[in-house]
């Protein structure tokens, strides 16, 4: 891994809202956003009704919603991480369901390349597995075929490298993965599988599989990495996958 240091190179600028929801696991309005995907979805969202039209497809990614969440079981407390482009109304949420009082943080912060930061995500790793040669070839050509989990830490290990990006190499891969504007000392990530989640109600068979990884980063392309910072990592973002929280 090549490094610059830190400072050394042209900066990009990160602002965003974080806000820590600490809430009750025993109360009925947080256990069911426990046990069902969608729920937790629909918590998130509660959030920022009115800055987007109703039933708009795209209203998460136009107010850049993004999060991230824990259970502390001993506890029973949720610790759930909102990250937004506008601020959060947290007026829906049953105040018996706070376990504290919401936190909410404005982050302006301008990154350099050469910095070094620890950092934590949680992400979907999925791949991409064609059809079969059996499909009619007019509808081969219109699928991406289907999504399939990576359970093997080895494997997850793999999705995250692709998307890592050296010192002086493209935003693109040549495989076309889209990069973090960052590198990784690969041989030093702490990499957990995550229980996967799921959603009985509105989207009946949805399980979406879930890894944590945690490490250093070195910053490497701060324009490419404010936009992963800001548009989140791989699939499922709707559902908790995809922030990168950094310090």
């Amino acid at each position: 891994m090549t490094t610059t240091p830190p400072g050394a190179g042209p900066g990009a600028r990160f602002v965003t809202t974080h806000t820590l929801l600490t809430l009750d696991a025993r109360h009925p309005f947080v256990a069911k956003s426990l046990l069902d995907a969608q729920d937790m979805h629909r918590t998130v969202m509660s959030g920022f009704r009115g800055w987007i039209e109703e039933g708009s497809s795209d209203a998460r990614s136009q107010m850049g919603v993004l999060s991230t969440w824990t259970v502390d079981l001993r506890k029973a407390q949720l610790s759930l991480v909102v990250q937004s482009g506008v601020p959060g109304d947290w007026s829906p949420i049953p105040r018996a369901a706070l376990a504290e009082k919401p936190h909410t943080l404005t982050i302006d912060r301008t990154f350099r390349t050469g910095e070094e930061l620890a950092f934590r995500t949680v992400v979907n790793p999925v791949h991409s597995r064609p059809q079969p040669s059996s499909e009619p070839s007019a509808k081969a050509r219109n699928t991406r075929g289907t999504r399939v989990a990576h359970n093997r830490p080895d494997h997850i290990k793999t999705w995250f490298t692709r998307r890592l990006q050296p010192l002086g190499e493209p935003a693109i891969a040549p495989d076309g993965v889209t990069r973090i504007g960052a590198d990784v000392d690969t041989d030093r990530l702490g990499l957990r599988v995550l229980p996967k989640i799921s959603s009985t109600t509105a989207h009946k068979g949805l399980r979406i599989a879930r890894a944590e990884i945690k490490g250093t980063l070195t910053i490497t392309d701060p324009e490419v990495f404010v936009a992963a910072l800001t548009r989140g990592i791989g699939h499922a973002r709707a559902y908790s996958c995809g922030l990168i929280l950094v310090r």
